[in-house]
């Protein structure tokens, strides 16, 4: 299990990107929320657009949630 947070901010795309705390750019986001404790990103990703309806996993920590 890991623990996932979504970005508050969105990106330039509009995008609230979803990230595990052992990601490389975690400690840069300043503002996020604690999503929870999931075994995958697809249940943190659909936390998140509850929301954020426009959220979207991370393309480093959690690739098989990121689209384009």
């Amino acid at each position: 299990m890991k623990n996932y947070y979504v970005n508050n901010t969105p990106q330039l795309n509009g995008d609230h990107e979803v990230h595990t705390d052992d990601c490389r750019y975690f400690e840069s986001i300043v503002s996020k929320k604690y999503l929870g404790a999931f075994s995958n990103c697809k249940p943190a990703v659909d936390e998140a657009k509850k929301t954020h309806p426009k959220s979207n996993g991370c393309k480093t920590c959690c690739n098989p949630c990121h689209t384009t």
